[in-house]
This record gives structure tokens, C-alpha cells and sequence, in this order.
């Protein structure tokens, strides 16, 4: 895997060791950053379920001014600090924590993009993270929420939230969700 545009394109990402994770190929990437590109600038970002941090590396390389990434698996984090490092991307905070366990912590935001790639088979806890009272409070207003998920496995959307937009790319899915709530009601 590589970084495909911005400040870090080329870079060799790496994917961690057994099937635990399964990072964002270049297709998902191409056409997610596409539609996120006008939004990305200076964006604040929270990439859970992290895995390889190929999402969080790729809106960095591509202007994002912070990204925080939630990980717990600690081969996933290993591999997410060295591809941090050999992306040579600022702006990065790494969190070794459960996503559930993270968002207890009230975050602190505002998040202008938040990237929720769970393992795919899981709705239950795709839904738990979606509807999760502090997940809300911790967006900007306007905020973009992108869930990947595997197109048969499509999760209930909380109340206060809404589907935009779907895109499908083969077996997987991208929802881009807005939330009514947020810091700033948006």
C-alpha cells in the first residue's frame, strides 16, 4: 500500500500481520478522498478502529492539520507508529484504547471528519459507536462521518443522525452520515 496524493504520496504503508485489520485498498481510498478532498484542509480528523492508519495518513498527507487515531490491538498500533513515521506526516496523536472505552472519555473535538472502520462482520458494535452519547458532542458541526461496512451488513443509524450519501465499491460499502447534534448544532 501507498499514500496516493498530498504531501507524503508514495510512501509505503504497511498492513499488520495476520487478518485482524484490513486496510483501506487504494480503490476505497481514491474514492473516498475524492468526495472528502474540499473538506480536508486544515481538517481536525478521528480515524477509529484505526487498524494501519492508512485513512488518518492519507487525509494528513492530504492537509488535514490533526489526526487522532484509535487503535487497540497492539500489533495494529506497531504498525500504525512506523507507517506514521515513514509517512513523515505531522499532526498525528496515536491512542492505544478500546473505541467504546475512548469515547467514554468524552472527547475532546471538535472533529471535522471521522473515519469508523470496524472490524466488518461487527454491526452491533459499528451501531454502539454510532450512536454513543459522547460521539456526537465530539463533531464540528457539518461534520463528516464515514462508515465502512460490508454492503450486507448495513448498520441502524441513530437517531439524530442521517444518511447522506452511499457509495459502493464492490462487497464493501461507504455511508457518509451527518449528525444534527455536535458541538455546534449543526
Amino acid at each position: 500500500m501507498r499514500v496516493i496524493a498530498g504531501s507524503a504520496k508514495g510512501r509505503t504503508l504497511d498492513a499488520p500481520h495476520g487478518g485482524a485489520t484490513r486496510p483501506a485498498t487504494d480503490r476505497i481510498r481514491e474514492t473516498l478522498f475524492a468526495i472528502l478532498d474540499p473538506v480536508l484542509e486544515d481538517a481536525r480528523v478521528l480515524d477509529l478502529f484505526a487498524g494501519a492508519g492508512t485513512l488518518g495518513i492519507e487525509a494528513l498527507s492530504r492537509g488535514a492539520a490533526h489526526a487522532t487515531f484509535v487503535e487497540r490491538s497492539a500489533e495494529a498500533l506497531k504498525t500504525l507508529r512506523k507507517n506514521i513515521k515513514a509517512a513523515e506526516v505531522a499532526g498525528a496523536e496515536v491512542i492505544g484504547a478500546n473505541v467504546l472505552a475512548f469515547l467514554e472519555q468524552r472527547v475532546a473535538g471538535p472533529y471535522d471528519v471521522v473515519f469508523c472502520d470496524p472490524p466488518f462482520a461487527d454491526v452491533a458494535l459499528l451501531e454502539a459507536t454510532l450512536a454513543h452519547p459522547h460521539f456526537a458532542a465530539a463533531l464540528a458541526p457539518d461534520a463528516s462521518v464515514v462508515a465502512r461496512v460490508h454492503r450486507k451488513h448495513q448498520p441502524r443509524v441513530p437517531e439524530g443522525a442521517r444518511v447522506h450519501r452511499v457509495k459502493d465499491i464492490g462487497e464493501e460499502s461507504l455511508l457518509f452520515l451527518r449528525y444534527d447534534g455536535g458541538r455546534g448544532g449543526g
